[in-house]
């Protein structure tokens, strides 16, 4: 068993309604970037359904890291222009949002990889919050939160939540080649590497990395992290003491 464990369980957003080329891309990328997620954080990340994500780390310190990877990255990947896009709400949505996110952080029961089974509290809270936001099969999509931290402390579910709105309307507002460019920085890689990777100028990397707001992103993970790190560290469990 771990006992604070992070889950973070991702829906991606109006997937159906992107045509077959559209929808077969974000799948097979996503599922790329769940195999390198799972080597860098040593977590267990599945996708199920099409379109529903799952990942499993005892490191819960990471996993707003992570979820803000996965939200950069499938906002990140190109579409075609189909025209039919231009007048479809749910399409518009994918464009804006990408995927709604829940971070669960609780103890978690079992991680078995080749038993393709992740159980515990975590996973429930994250996907229980989830199955309430669910747009699937609906006509018209209300889109409320995309990010949000669920756990059994009202303290950490306030205050994270707090940062994580800020956070998301930074994202929310950034276009396909910033979102790449914070992707990238998220992942580790400095805006040398990103611009060969990229192709395009270093001075372009910086303003795209500007312009999503990077240095505030960079410092509400690290905020995260920390905070995290002081709750595993408290042999009492949960703490609402300052940092």
């Amino acid at each position: 068993m771990i006992q604070n464990a992070g889950v973070i369980s991702g829906d991606i957003l109006a997937s159906t309604s992107l045509d077959e080329v559209d929808r077969l891309k974000v799948f097979k990328n996503t599922q790329k970037l769940l195999k390198e997620i799972s080597e860098k954080y040593n977590a267990y990340c599945r996708i199920t359904q099409g379109d529903y994500i799952e990942c499993a780390t005892p490191h819960s310190e990471k996993a707003l890291e992570i979820a803000l990877i996965l939200k950069s990255f499938i906002k990140a990947i190109p579409i075609s222009d189909n025209p039919r896009y231009q007048k479809d709400n749910r399409v518009k949505a994918y464009k804006t949002y990408g995927i709604r996110i829940a971070i669960g952080y609780g103890e978690l029961l079992q991680i078995n990889p080749q038993q393709k089974i992740i159980d515990g509290e975590a996973v429930y809270l994250s996907g229980r919050f989830l199955k309430d936001l669910s747009t699937h099969d609906k006509e018209r999509m209300t889109i409320k939160t995309t990010l949000n931290f669920v756990s059994n402390n009202n303290f950490f579910n306030d205050n994270i939540n707090a940062l994580l709105s800020l956070v998301e309307v930074i994202i929310n507002r950034a276009t396909s080649k910033q979102c790449d460019v914070l992707f990238r920085k998220l992942f580790g890689q400095n805006e040398s590497e990103i611009a060969h990777w990229t192709k395009v100028s270093q001075p372009a990397v910086n303003r795209h990395s500007t312009s999503v707001g990077w240095n505030a992103i960079e410092q509400a993970v690290q905020f995260y992290e920390k905070l995290i790190l002081q709750d595993k560290l408290n042999n009492h469990g949960w703490t609402s003491q300052p940092l």
